[in-house]
């Protein structure tokens, strides 16, 4: 009875009157000019609309989200739901949203400490609670299907289950307050996609053995995807994030510049873009002895983390950091910040690559309608291939053979010749032979061996280099069917067959032994796009950033984008072409996309264009990577 009295309830409060009062651009604008002309206050009226709790996220990104107070006898799973829409307001400390709380839980709650995404606002239903014996405390129930958990770190984690929550209420004089709240936030997805925006910290990689004969040093950035809340102090909220260090998942193969325990100079300290785009970073004292070398490298990270947090596609210009008293410790130009750019390995593509019906390799530009043959044994006839990849710096080539028992590696230039075999499969058929080569920034080439009986996975040095097995997680019966290694040379995205379904994994490349002898794995593999059942194709499209195509339980093909921690990508949605069997895109992303496709062959994605058809026989295409 009182579950069904609190759901009514809660219906005539959303309906009835404002669960949530927002604030329009336009309002807000009014305001200011009533302001100046002599209004001390809000105006009552006008453009003042409400916007209803998950499932509807249709908030144009320039409202303001308020909320609402308790009302005087408000019932327990009223009360509840209250609290829960007070929760996905733009308060930088949640003062409405403490309002439902005792006073001790309110100074014990911890909204930051855990934020579960559910897959819309969670359902409210009283439980009888044997234990209440005076008629003064309640236990609510929440319940729904969780998606996933953005932890204490910012760090997002699909996590795809049941969800289950009780919160637990006691009465305050006549009012009931909640005594037991829940860990941190509850929101349905589309609050938190309208409330938090993913941004990219950076941090070095650690190559270990491999940064002596890297073609970029130690100087190579790794992003690292965590959430921010977009309208409360985001470029504050970044730098710190970058302070904390790496997220739990990425640490191990990546190293900040900034001295252990750095923090921001003050508490309170707000960091905002000037006019110029300028930032100045105040730092604590744990910062005031570093070099200016390693300062500089400390700016960079700060430059490419916050270079996105500007007011429409303007970025950062430049990153000032300061000692704690105030003097300059350094500063770096967004010009001079280019010798730390993760383009610097991801390289700037010319050309996209395929395989024609002459099993030779073959490419375009963005303004050629026409593949040609490229230079090179790869480009003439009976060059026999399959598949097929390009370094980064366009001048080699790998190619497997058509029957996927042989890689090949080999300059693409007039008058080069093919190298002699450098791998072999054992797996015996085209099906279960080598999988298409992949280059990462670094010099090195990547490719698995797709023998179900013994599954695979090498690096070669250079890319002509020694095999060097990498040692792989336990794939639960199952074998890799293609890779993908990020510029960085820290993660690698492959798909895994087991159990007659194809998914997509992301592993961190672990780095020990030395520069002779250097010992890889590959740990900690995760899903990264949980909500389709079945892969077909996959490219990187960004530092953190996949393209997907595959099926979710109905069986129909989509194109998607996903972040590397398995969040939806927050960028307009691809018509995908049909039957998509292959794609290539690049981290570059202005390029465009071009996919291999049952009905159609090679088509190819130009801005502002449809796809379009240029190669009706092709097969296997990639950008360079």
């Amino acid at each position: 009875m009182d579950a069904d009295r609190g759901d009514r309830h809660r219906f005539r409060r959303r309906v009835g009157r404002p669960g949530r009062r927002v604030l329009s651009a336009s309002t807000l604008l009014a305001c200011g000019a009533l302001l100046l002309s002599g209004c001390a206050s809000m105006p009552d009226s006008g453009d003042v609309r409400r916007v209803d709790s998950s499932p509807s996220s249709d908030v144009d990104s320039q409202v303001r989200v308020y909320g609402v107070s308790p009302g005087k006898g408000e019932q327990p799973a009223e009360l509840v739901s209250g609290f829960l829409e007070a929760t996905t307001s733009d308060e930088e400390n949640f003062g409405t949203a403490k309002e439902y709380l005792t006073k001790g839980a309110a100074k014990r709650w911890q909204p930051f400490a855990a934020t579960t995404v559910l897959e819309q606002a969670p359902d409210v239903r009283v439980e009888t609670d044997p234990g209440d014996r005076d008629g003064s405390g309640k236990t609510v129930v929440l319940s729904g299907k969780r998606i996933a958990v953005v932890d204490a770190t910012h760090a997002y984690k699909p996590d795809e289950q049941p969800y289950e929550e009780r919160i637990h209420l006691t009465l305050s004089g006549s009012e009931w307050r909640i005594d037991g709240p829940p860990r941190g936030l509850i929101l349905g997805e589309s609050d938190f996609q309208r409330i938090y925006r993913s941004v990219n910290k950076y941090y070095f990689a650690d190559l270990g053995p491999d940064a002596e004969g890297s073609k970029a040093g130690n100087s190579v950035l790794v992003a690292d995807p965590v959430y921010v809340r977009r309208r409360i102090d985001p470029v504050t909220a970044t730098v710190k994030a970058l302070l904390d260090g790496p997220t739990g998942w990425l640490e191990p193969v990546v190293s900040t510049s900034f001295p252990s325990g750095t923090a921001l100079g003050r508490r309170d300290e707000r960091l905002s873009l000037d006019d110029s785009k300028a930032l100045k970073v105040r730092l604590s004292d744990r910062a005031a002895r570093v070099s200016g070398a390693r300062c500089a490298r400390m700016a960079a990270q700060t430059l490419f983390t916050v270079q996105d947090l500007g007011e429409g596609t303007s970025q950062v210009s430049s990153v000032r950091l300061e000692r704690q008293n105030g003097s300059e410790l350094c500063a770096l130009s967004r010009d001079a910040a280019r010798a730390y750019a993760p383009d610097g390995v991801e390289g700037h593509p010319r050309h996209q690559y395929f395989v024609d019906s002459d099993h030779r390799m073959v490419r375009l530009s963005d303004d050629e309608d026409r593949p040609q043959p490229v230079p090179g044994p790869f480009g003439v006839d009976g060059a026999g291939l399959g598949s097929v990849a390009v370094s980064r710096d366009e001048r080699d080539a790998a190619g497997v053979t058509a029957d996927g028992q042989a890689l090949y590696v080999t300059r693409m230039a007039s008058g080069a010749e093919r190298s002699k075999v450098l791998l072999r499969s054992q797996g015996g058929s085209v099906e279960h032979g080598l999988t298409a080569p992949s280059w990462d920034g670094l010099g090195g080439l990547w490719v698995a061996d797709r023998n179900p009986r013994q599954p695979r996975l090498f690096r070669l040095r250079g890319g002509t280099g020694p095999a060097d097995e990498v040692e792989l997680p336990k794939l639960g019966g199952g074998w890799i069917t293609a890779l993908r290694v990020s510029a960085d040379g820290s993660r690698i995205a492959m798909l895994v067959k087991r159990s007659g379904h194809t998914t997509l994994r992301l592993g961190r490349i672990e780095r020990r032994g030395t520069a002779a002898a250097p010992e890889l794995s590959v740990r900690a593999l995760k899903a990264i796009a949980p909500k389709l059942e079945d892969v077909d194709t996959f490219s990187w499209a960004g530092d953190s950033r996949l393209v997907v195509a595959g099926r979710e339980s109905d069986g129909v093909q989509q194109l998607q984008y996903v972040e590397t921690d398995g969040s939806p990508a927050n960028v307009p949605e691809v018509p995908g072409p049909n039957g998509v069997q292959s794609i290539g895109a690049s981290e570059d992303q202005t390029r465009p996309l071009i996919a291999e496709t049952r009905e159609n062959g090679i088509v190819r994605l130009l801005p502002n264009t449809d796809w379009k058809t240029v190669d009706q026989d092709g097969s296997a295409p990639v950008y360079p990577g």
